[in-house]
């Protein structure tokens, strides 16, 4: 039977009636003669624009896919062309190894996983002072893999292959205008940057944190303490001053570059105090609006008027006049970046990548973003979380540009940014574009040149996701699930292969996963566990036992543990149903409910809380909720009780983790050992959502 629309379904989707009369002729004869992926794919091109209203767009995707099988997930959205296929990285790795497929290519990289990264380090170009004379000692056991012995070299000179006058950095401070940043002026930054270390009487090993937004400074400060042989301390500027000195404690760090304040939606948020009360050591001190001129010099349109500590400096008494380094050199397992992820307890893990983990970051970003030279890469994103330093890497290494806009992407401009930087290549945290959706604050914009978007950090939801599409007159969206501990990604989507809302297409290239149901048996549902080795996954934790976190108790000794649940649909893509244990993912950040909780505990009238994450049943972005059992003489109203929860989270956690509901309780679910069932209460909300 043949699906038609009518023209009072258009017009009932706030098309306008002349348009919707002009092409109802053509949209119903391509339903009624065409198969439906085909048909799809002429609606895209002829019919539907990025301005046409979104549910207009829906009607026809629905209609189009009307009798598609739920259990493959999301009808595909967007078809590859023979020719988009042979122009994207893999094809070209295929024809090297004269293989037909992506089915074969992901074969062969694992079980060929050796030869497949000695491969990928020549493509990309990583220099070495001293080349490895073996890819991998597994003498150790898959769970300790020694990569590129007898290597020595410096990581940061991989991400400076491109010609100097090539675009670096593309980049727009809040009220100016678009500027340009060649590699030869980043690199001359970041040099300046290490003889300003080695002249503070800093010494390689040393380590040094950043918290700041990701701006053009930097970017050239993280990649200047790596060059001069020091370690970057990532700490999201977002936090507040508990937790900027958990991970100040933790990593042991000898120094900090941060900001007076930051601009954000016409305010000014300070940051250089945050740094002071979590009892920071020396602070290198950057003016929240330097807009950087060339080589480092910089233009401010306000003064710094914040009194420093003593021993703090500015960033201009900081940086050297000097423009030429010579790399530190190192082995593969020196660390170069410090970053923390929260498990199930209180203290997030303090994981340190090492000289190979970037080689992962750009590998991903080679193969599965397709970064080719060239490209304009932009990431909303922070060097606290694994993809600033992710976007370095895979831009850099790459030879592409990255693409800064210091405002907030929640708002026009951001979209006109992505629009006049001519962006490539455009990554996001799904909870975002729900926030697009929601105002309609995208509408209007050319974005014809991105070629891919990529989402990350929370699970996605089909429509929104389909929204996204839309945008850019429908381009694939690279789904890329994985964490700080892999240096990137286990599962991934391509585009040699359809796009399909909401689902991955394929476990990365060079490693492979299984899934493991809950009798500890393979299947199509359950725990994901990534089967190792590859380069990128984490062999050591600063503070906790790095076996015993993801290798301990799990169903095969070759089998490591990541936390999340999959589901491989009927045919073979994946869809993400969230975490396995009491992590969650918040705008995707990730936090634990015992990070959570132990700050609300402290509240007065608060007896205890469990923390939860749950979506809707359409999938989507987490929401955080609050059981909370509160004391006897407990009188506030849940109205109250929520805004003073929520205000603690903001002074003592981070004030983008946002509470969408409270409930109260008498007591919490718990086991014969005492501990709280947040399970029990995640199927409980969902239970009453659904009434």
């Amino acid at each position: 039977m043949t699906k038609q629309l009518s023209l009072e379904q258009i017009l009932n989707t706030g098309l306008e009636t002349s348009t919707a009369t002009a092409i109802l002729p053509q949209v119903n004869q391509w339903l009624a003669f065409l198969a439906p992926s085909e048909c799809w794919q002429h609606l895209t091109e002829y019919i539907l624009k990025p301005s046409h209203p979104f549910a207009f767009h829906e009607l026809l995707y629905k209609t189009t896919f009307y009798d598609w099988d739920g259990n493959q997930g999301s009808p595909p959205a967007w078809f590859p062309t023979d020719q988009q296929i042979q122009q994207t990285n893999i094809a070209a790795f295929m024809h090297e190894l004269k293989l037909d497929s992506y089915s074969e290519f992901h074969a062969w990289s694992v079980k060929h996983r050796y030869e497949f990264w000695d491969r990928m380090i020549y493509r990309l170009g990583i220099r070495f002072q001293k080349h490895y004379t073996q890819i991998v000692d597994l003498s150790h056991g898959v769970e300790s893999p020694q990569w590129l012995l007898n290597a020595c070299f410096n990581i940061v000179e991989s991400c400076f292959q491109a010609a100097p006058d090539t675009p670096a950095i593309i980049f727009q401070p809040i009220d100016s205008s678009i500027a340009t940043l060649t590699y030869g002026e980043l690199h001359v930054l970041a040099n300046r940057v290490a003889n300003g270390l080695v002249d503070a009487g800093f010494y390689p090993g040393d380590r040094i944190a950043i918290a700041m937004p990701m701006t053009v400074e930097s970017v050239a400060i993280y990649l200047g303490i790596i060059k001069s042989g020091c370690v970057v301390v990532s700490i999201p500027d977002s936090f507040a001053p508990a937790e900027i000195g958990t991970r100040l404690r933790l990593s042991h760090a000898k120094a900090i570059f941060t900001q007076d304040c930051i601009l954000r939606c016409g305010k000014q948020l300070p940051l250089y105090s945050k740094v002071v009360d979590a009892n920071a050591p020396t602070a290198i001190v950057l003016k929240c609006n330097a807009r950087t001129q060339g080589s480092g010099k910089t233009e401010n349109s306000l003064n710094l008027t914040i009194k420093l500590r003593y021993g703090d400096i500015t960033w201009e008494e900081f940086l050297s006049s000097n423009t030429q380094f010579d790399p530190i050199y190192s082995d593969p397992a020196a660390y170069v970046n410090i970053l923390f992820s929260s498990g199930t307890t209180g203290e997030p893990k303090a994981i340190p990548w090492t000289q190979t983990t970037p080689i992962k970051c750009a590998a991903d970003g080679h193969l599965h973003l397709d970064i080719h030279p060239g490209d304009v890469v932009a990431w909303p994103t922070n060097l606290g979380w694994m993809m600033g330093p992710w976007l370095i890497y895979a831009t850099l290494i790459n030879q592409a540009t990255i693409a800064l806009y210091y405002g907030a992407p929640t708002e026009l401009e951001f979209g006109e940014f992505i629009q006049n930087a001519n962006v490539n290549i455009l990554g996001l945290v799904p909870s975002l574009v729900s926030t697009w959706k929601t105002t309609a604050c995208m509408q209007g914009l050319d974005w014809s040149a991105i070629k891919a978007f990529s989402s990350t950090g929370e699970c996605s939801n089909p429509q929104d996701m389909l929204y996204l599409m839309s945008l850019a007159g429908y381009k694939p969206v690279i789904e890329y699930c994985g964490g700080t501990e892999i240096g990137g990604s286990y599962i991934s989507s391509t585009l040699v292969q359809p796009s399909a809302p909401s689902t991955f297409t394929t476990p990365t290239l060079g490693l492979d996963i299984a899934i493991v149901n809950t009798d500890g048996h393979l299947s199509d549902k359950g725990e994901v566990f990534i089967i190792p080795p590859s380069i990128g996954l984490s062999t050591e934790l600063l503070n906790k036992d790095h076996y015993q976190v993801y290798f301990a108790n799990t169903p095969a000794s070759t089998l490591r543990r990541h936390g999340d649940q999959m589901e491989r649909l009927s045919n073979s893509y994946y869809r993400a149903q969230g975490r396995v244990d009491d992590t969650m993912n918040l705008g995707g950040i990730k936090v634990s409910a015992a990070e959570i909780e132990q700050v609300l505990n402290t509240e007065v009238g608060i007896s205890e809380t469990a923390a939860i994450a749950v979506s809707s049943l359409e999938g989507g972005p987490s929401q955080l909720i609050i059981y909370a059992v509160v004391t006897s003489d407990f009188q506030e109203s849940k109205v109250a009780l929520m805004a003073s929860l929520q205000a603690k989270i903001r002074q003592h956690l981070n004030p983008l983790f946002k509470i969408y509901d409270v409930v109260i309780v008498d007591t919490l679910p718990r086991t014969a050992s005492n501990k709280v069932m947040r399970r029990v209460l995640r199927d409980w909300y969902q239970l009453e959502a659904v009434k």
